[in-house]
């Protein structure tokens, strides 16, 4: 899997795109303390927090169209320099006095409705890099491997920033770090060769929410999201139900390394089985892996039985985003995929959104096996909606 950074082109392209995506990885928490650091509010900070996350969400398949239409450099480097202004500003307005908290859910809102979509164009790239088949399947595992590891280590890197500075500074390097690595990024031949495609007349250019099949690809990928959503609150909760809250971190922790594992060992398969049934076994696998969990917890009540459990869960959640990006990739023309990639994206994290919140009250009303065997089954269930045979025929044609 690692042999993808030999191809030509590919560690230029693919080193400085993981810089830009840390910052994504540090920014939401970042904007947590640095609110909550000026205001004293943790309400209004997990309101800013919220307004970052949700306006991310909302944008991002419209920003993957614009860099599909106009190319990397153009589209990718105005919304690098846009975000980073956004965040040297909310660094700013944590430092000194403001009006109300209006100018936080503002400048929040501004810097996740500006997040360049690194991810979905590196995705691109290593398109364009590699060849169909387990060249592709390879460099892509190394891609999710990689995003996962971000999210793990970016709110140890970003917390340890600004007890070491402030909340300010902590912002203003998010910015620089996400400018920096879109600049490098697009600098690289290989994004460079990524041209704008605005000369194809709007009603020729891809659409891939009109591509047979794709939406319900989407809907299982909103099931796999719950999973992820119900994780992040049952983790927090079930520890602090034995009184042992300071274990949170190493639970969710297990869930990421999971993930990280899974993928490893999807880009080492040589894949025989089409991507529908593909799919349909990971939603599956997952779904009832939530479930055994959930039930084992109850039975055992151990922490540590919980956090094998969660490596065991987590390992589904990389090679379903894999086989999802794999899907795209294959069955969307190539002026819409950097927009394909990010609908997968989006599909998760609006299941992880919704799933959080409701997740909450299920949790105090029930406590957190009950959430996760709840969402477990529901991603069971929406697994069937897999189009093995539309998804077959689009792949062969």
């Amino acid at each position: 899997m690692f042999a993808s950074l030999r191809i030509p082109g590919a560690a230029r392209a693919f080193i400085p795109a993981l810089i830009g995506r840390s910052a994504l990885a540090m920014a939401g928490l970042a904007v947590l303390l640095a609110v909550q650091s000026r205001t004293g509010s943790f309400a209004l900070a997990g309101l800013a927090s919220a307004a970052f996350g949700v306006a991310n969400v909302i944008a991002a398949p419209w920003r993957a169209r614009a860099v599909d239409r106009w190319g990397q450099a153009r589209a990718l480097g105005l919304l690098a320099l846009v975000q980073a202004a956004g965040f040297l500003a909310l660094g700013i307005v944590a430092t000194v006095p403001a009006e109300g908290p209006g100018w936080f859910l503002a400048l929040a809102a501004a810097v996740g409705l500006s997040a360049p979509p690194l991810g979905a164009a590196m995705r691109v790239v290593w398109s364009s890099l590699t060849e169909p088949g387990a060249q592709r399947e390879k460099a892509f595992s190394l891609d999710a491997v990689a995003e996962e590891l971000l999210f793990v280590g970016g709110p140890v890197a970003i917390t340890a920033i600004i007890v070491a500075s402030s909340p300010g500074v902590g912002l203003a390097v998010v910015g620089v770090v996400g400018l920096a690595g879109t600049v490098g990024l697009i600098t690289s031949a290989a994004s460079r060769a990524q041209g704008a495609r605005g000369a194809i007349a709007r009603e020729h250019r891809a659409r891939p929410l009109a591509v047979p099949g794709f939406t319900r690809v989407l809907v299982v990928l909103v099931g796999v999201g719950a999973v992820l959503g119900v994780v992040e609150i049952a983790a927090p909760a079930l520890a602090a139900e034995q009184d042992a809250v300071p274990v949170a971190g190493w639970l969710l922790a297990a869930f990421a390394s999971g993930s990280a594992i899974g993928g490893l060992l999807y880009g080492h398969i040589r894949w025989s089985v089409p991507l529908g049934a593909r799919l349909l076994v990971l939603c599956l696998g997952m779904g009832a892996t939530a479930v055994a969990v959930s039930l084992l917890g109850s039975v055992v009540g151990s922490l540590a039985v919980f956090a094998v459990g969660l490596v065991a869960l987590g390992a589904f959640l990389a090679p379903s985003l894999i086989t999802g990006y794999l899907v795209a990739d294959s069955v969307v023309p190539v002026d819409g995929r950097t927009e394909a990639s990010a609908w997968i994206n989006t599909a998760v994290n609006l299941g992880a959104s919704v799933a959080s919140a409701v997740a909450g009250a299920a949790i105090d009303e029930a406590g957190a096996g009950i959430a996760l065997l709840v969402v477990g089954l529901v991603a069971a269930a929406g697994a069937v909606v897999v189009p093995r045979r539309r998804l077959r025929a689009a792949v062969e044609s």
